[in-house]
């Protein structure tokens, strides 16, 4: 039987991502089909855990070069997915979505943040969340001349919305006078059309220009950010080595969160994400609140 550790942090802001559901699973066998996963360092199981393991530390390593990537990157996906609506969108700016893409999925790898993406439609598995290693794949694809796999990508990313679930649902609110849960389906409905609105404009730049100068333009925004045929086959190569291998670990889990904190803080700093006039699982606290575990018996006397 695999012992299970789980990692919680007291925080006053949420956070946008799976991520803080980090935890920790120790064992050498499976159950069933479910796979367990060892965390490559000795854990005791009384009196707390082992110090790290040299693979800890160069993931940490790692991770600290990408750092100031990933506060730049994380923002700009959540902006092409709706948070920003972008008037114009070149091939530079889908070059950046894709690297950003690439380095999110670094992030996770790094810090082994255990994830489960979109449900693949007519099966049982799941996409990764943020799918980096094909971004590179496509980014390699694209400076070949072949852009078919990445218009299918952006496609699959960008255009669902559900606009006909959300007035369905919009009405039945305004019919029941919940006017919190009528702002919110409003706000969703905007961010849907922002990132349907990116998509089109995303493909209208794509499909706009020549071949050749299409491929002139993707080789030198690829350039800039890093990405030509070559780097991408090394980077390729790079996520297929120990570095990015699952390995789990307290101290992984907890540079994660911290860095989470820290852009959902960022990202929900805003008016529609903040409390007040929300729904009721968001509503501002009532003050003061009972201390935990605390229960008031009817009648009781307090003794002096």
């Amino acid at each position: 039987m695999p012992y299970i550790y789980m990692i919680a942090i007291a925080t006053s802001v949420g956070t946008l991502d799976a991520d803080k559901n980090a935890y920790i699973m120790c064992g050498s066998e499976s159950t069933g089909k479910r796979k367990v996963m060892s965390t490559g360092v000795d854990v005791v199981v009384r009196g707390g855990l082992a110090p790290e393991s040299q693979l800890v530390i160069e993931k940490i390593a790692a991770f600290d070069r990408i750092s100031g990537e990933v506060l730049a990157n994380f923002p700009y996906v959540q902006d092409v997915h709706g948070q920003r609506r972008f008037s114009s969108f070149p091939i530079l700016a889908t070059v950046h979505y894709l690297h950003a893409l690439w380095i999110c999925n670094c992030k996770d790898m790094l810090l082994s943040v255990p994830v489960t993406g979109r449900r693949r439609k007519g099966s049982d598995g799941r996409f990764e969340r943020y799918e980096g290693q094909y971004a590179l794949e496509l980014l390699r694809q694209w400076q070949e001349g072949k852009t078919s796999n990445l218009v299918d990508f952006l496609e699959l990313k960008l255009d669902y919305a559900p606009f006909g679930l959300i007035m369905r649902s919009f009405e039945a609110a305004i019919q029941n006078e919940d006017r919190a849960l009528a702002r919110r389906l409003a706000h969703g409905r905007t961010i849907l059309l922002n990132r349907t609105q990116n998509l089109v404009c995303a493909l209208r730049n794509i499909f706009a220009l020549q071949p050749d100068r299409q491929l002139r333009e993707v080789r030198e925004a690829c350039a800039q950010y890093g990405h030509t045929i070559e780097q991408c086959d090394e980077q390729l190569a790079a996520m297929d080595s120990a570095l990015y291998s699952y390995v789990p670990h307290p101290a992984l889990a907890r540079r994660n969160m911290q860095l989470m904190n820290s852009l959902g803080m960022r990202i929900t700093d805003n008016a529609a994400d903040r409390p007040g006039k929300r729904t009721a699982s968001v509503q501002r606290p009532a003050m003061p609140q009972y201390a935990y575990a605390d229960f008031v018996v009817m009648g009781a006397t307090t003794l002096l």
